[in-house]
């Protein structure tokens, strides 16, 4: 018998898979007529392709999946233009071919409001790897950039102008981002976080037109008046000026065929089909986003998946019917974590919200507050997968568990679906781990759980750690190796390069996760400056600059101000420097100096005066040692008992560029009264009347965390030995981006084994520890001044690499008391009420 899919996306692939997968006797040959040119790729991560992921890496189809012709055949660029129901029939451009069952996967197309401009050019819309790939050409050069449509699919959208170089500007309809996932609270939790990426959101905003420039381009966008007839500053009509639109504001059903052929269509679209997926003809099944089942059309790749299923089981004589769809989903948007499953609402609302950390949370009960009918989380969506598991069944575990905290515990029914992708059960999973599948990619292979949207994936490794199997500690897909097991096999092999690295005791060519953590530990291990060589392709974008990139597109420049101390020459240096290059200067909570808004080429120019005036760089960039904050000490305070001032500078000095598995800071308080707030860091130094007292532990961030005392009365010159053991053993055995206080607490045996080791010297490994942190301080040199010396490494130091002295026109500032700051600057407002506007918007 034979099979025409009409349409080769996410849900057709899937239906073709499933199909073959339980057709073993052969019963149908199928046809794929596909649209587009490429084989069916990764939709939902497609903004990937910003960050560098390919279109091969995108790719859903198996190697050699359509090599079995004629039992499975894959026509590319050709899609079904008709529908002949009565002769069984559908023509493509290249001829005719008929069916015993059709299957209609066609999809949706996006959305374009009717606002008069629209098809100017500069005008796009985010669907396909062309749309892409059209947009990456244009918006070369381009300066500002918006977004209609603030869902999921705006925020993508924005996030690629955003990694573009445009000054990007988010413009929704609705009062309130992600209005079909979020409530308000949610929402607005949620644009706090985008805006402190630096876009710029308009909410309950329409677009009223879009007007071109002399050259034909999009060039501003035209606001509809507000409802409420407030008049507009200086009597010019709303908006704002761009050369890049994206349409971003929804999909519908691609029903085309079905209406052309008389099949029976939705109201609002999509082609009618009953639980079975079957149209008002029982030869055409529709699957998808195309489909409308009860009335909805359901725009998700879980439903389609389901619907799927369905089909491959029906045309085989199964019985298989399309339940409710989980409209859960989870996505990392702009860098923000946001989920929404089950119903956002329920008899019972309780609510988490953390402003100082961007967190918020609601889960939805019934009034017993017994059963989870489901929830929002923004900002730490870590218990999402146990959640989403959980709704309609009870709380699994307590709710302290689930809002804020980050810690999932409790355990779920057998039945509970663990991936609504393809509906696979924690029943289903423990009998895959029964089978012999005891890691992630054995239970991806065996369940298709994780293959999806990837969300279930830590629940998957809950499950495995529950079901007893020791889990990998594999950096990534790429090494099967820990950090701390690479750091010894590049330590003890002298390995110097990648490339070296990746061919002993890896695969492929590496990823985001590998890359900066091999940097990293060559560069602990003193392999030259990071931008020698090959070692500068691994760096991210801050250590690959040597600055931190700022939300405009700029950069900070940071001294090292060793404890705090500084002459008055060097800061009539900073302060010329300041003023010369037109930098917003701010003292830092860690008694440093940041100098903001320098664009790229400007950077060798500001090092070459500060470097000349005897300062160095301040590693503000790295993932290495940052500061040792102090008090005056003995110096000066009538209080102090010790000389903190002394020690703290020393031990920068001593520390300075070291890298590490991730930031650290340190602090020297001269007494007990702890001016320097040496317990709220990595290591932290208290004087006493006999010597010093060592915390280690501590950090602020996300989770603020206080030190743990370590050592008392110590002398000066047992307390640095044990500070350098601390760090040395730190960086050689903690995980990527671990910070020393998760470090401690994830060490078997805690504060106590760390004591024997670099005290008791349990593991003979401390004379080794001492001489790395030797060999270290002797081989200390400052990267900018290295750079400034090296012609290459100068040369990467531009906007443009076509025209190497042409500043970034996208680049703005304007005057914000006294100082530069970018012009889309948020600005609290004072007024009636306080409210935040653009500091180009106070302006005008």
């Amino acid at each position: 018998m034979k099979l025409v899919v009409a349409g080769n996306g996410m849900v057709g692939q899937r239906f073709v898979e499933a199909l073959r997968a339980r057709d073993s006797a052969g019963r149908w040959e199928v046809t794929v007529l596909a649209e587009e040119s490429r084989p069916a790729y990764d939709r939902v991560g497609l903004s990937a392709y910003f960050t560098g992921t390919s279109a091969e890496d995108l790719s859903l189809v198996p190697e050699g999946f359509y090599d079995d012709a004629p039992a499975v055949t894959l026509r590319l660029g050709e899609p079904v233009l008709s529908v002949d129901r009565d002769r069984h029939v559908v023509t493509t451009a290249r001829g005719e071919y008929a069916y015993d069952a059709l299957v209609l996967a066609t999809g949706s197309y996006p959305f374009v409001p009717p606002v008069p401009g629209s098809d100017l050019p500069g005008c796009f819309v985010y669907r396909t790897l062309e749309d892409l790939e059209a947009l990456a050409a244009h918006c070369a050069g381009r300066r500002a950039g918006a977004v209609v449509g603030g869902g999921l699919l705006g925020l993508e959208a924005a996030n690629a102008l955003r990694l573009l170089g445009l000054r990007t500007h988010v413009v929704e309809f609705a009062p309130r981002l992600m209005p079909m996932q979020l409530d308000e609270a949610g929402g607005a939790m949620l644009r706090r976080h985008v805006e402190a990426l630096g876009l710029t959101v308009h909410t309950a905003t329409r677009t009223e037109r879009l007007e071109a420039g002399p050259d034909g381009i999009v060039e501003r966008m035209v606001f509809a008046a507000a409802e409420d007839g407030a008049p507009v500053t200086g009597g010019a009509e709303p908006g704002i000026d761009v050369d890049t639109v994206v349409f971003a504001a929804g999909v519908r059903p691609r029903d085309d065929l079905a209406r052309a052929c008389g099949l029976e269509v939705g109201p609002r679209g999509g082609v009618v089909v009953d639980r079975t997926c079957r149209t008002s003809d029982p030869a055409v099944y529709a699957i998808g986003e195309c489909a409308n089942v009860d009335g909805q059309v359901h725009g998700l790749v879980a439903p389609g998946y389901a619907m799927a299923e369905v089909v491959a089981a029906r045309l085989l004589g199964g019985d298989d019917t399309f339940a409710a769809a989980d409209s859960s989903t989870k996505l990392k948007l702009l860098g923000v974590d946001v989920a929404s499953f089950g119903t956002p609402a329920g008899e019972l609302d309780v609510v988490y919200s953390d402003p100082a950390h961007g967190i918020y949370a609601k889960l939805a009960l019934t009034d017993d507050a017994q059963t989870l009918l489901g929830g929002i989380l923004v900002g730490d969506a870590s218990a999402y997968a146990v959640l989403r598991a959980g709704v309609n069944g009870p709380l699994p575990g307590k709710l302290a568990d689930f809002l804020g905290s980050g810690e999932v515990s409790g355990d779920l029914p057998g039945g509970a679906q663990v991936c609504s992708c393809h509906a696979v059960t924690k029943d289903d999973i423990l009998t895959a781990v029964g089978d012999g599948h005891t890691d992630v990619a054995g239970l991806k292979a065996c369940t298709r759980a994780g293959t999806g949207c990837g969300s279930c994936v830590p629940l998957l490794k809950t499950l495995l750690t529950q079901a007893g199997v020791e889990q990998s500690k594999a950096m990534c897909e790429h090494f099967a190796y820990s950090r701390q097991e690479l750091f010894d096999l590049v330590r003890v092999r002298e390995l110097r390069s990648f490339s070296r690295i990746v061919a002993e005791f890896g695969t492929g060519r590496g990823c985001d996760v590998c890359k900066p953590a091999i940097a990293s530990i060559l560069a602990s291990l003193g392999n030259g400056h990071i931008l020698d060589g090959e070692q500068a392709a691994l760096q991210d974008t801050n250590d690959r600059f040597l600055a931190n990139l700022q939300r405009n597109g700029t950069y900070s420049v940071v001294p090292r101000i060793p404890g705090g101390e500084i002459t008055p020459d060097k800061l009539l240096v900073i302060a010329e420097v300041a003023r010369d290059f037109g930098l917003y200067t701010k003292i830092t909570g860690a008694q440093r100096i940041d100098l903001l808004g320098a664009r790229v080429e400007q950077l060798p120019l500001i090092w070459r005066r500060l470097v000349d005036a005897g300062m160095e760089s301040g590693h503000a960039y790295g993932k290495a040692v940052r500061t040792v904050k102090s008090c005056v000490g003995t110096t000066w305070c009538r209080f102090g008992v010790q000389d903190s001032v002394s020690l703290a500078v020393n031990l920068e000095l001593r520390y300075r560029g070291l890298r590490s598995p991730h930031k650290i800071k340190a602090g020297v308080s001269g007494c007990a009264r702890e001016c320097a707030e040496a317990r709220g860091k990595d290591v932290g130094v208290i004087a006493t009347e006999n010597g010093w007292n060592l915390f280690v532990g501590g950090n602020g961030g996300f989770r603020p965390r206080h030190a743990d005392l370590f050592a008392t009365d110590l002398d000066t010159e047992t307390l640095v030995r044990t500070i350098d053991r601390f760090l040395m053993f730190y960086v050689r055995t903690a995980d990527r981006l671990q910070r020393t206080a998760a470090w401690i607490e994830g060490m078997d045996g805690g504060l106590d084994h760390l004591r024997s080791v670099i005290v008791d010297d349990t593991l003979g490994i401390c004379a080794d520890l001492d001489a790395a942190m030797e060999r270290h301080v002797a081989d200390y040199s400052d990267e900018w001044a290295a750079t400034l010396d090296d012609p290459d490494k100068l040369s990467r130091f531009v906007s443009f690499v076509n025209a190497p002295g042409t500043p970034d026109p996208s680049i703005e500032f304007v005057t914000q008391r006294g100082q530069a700051v970018p012009a889309d600057a948020p600005v609290l407002v004072a007024g009636p009420t306080l409210a935040t506007r653009t500091q180009g918007e106070v302006d005008r």
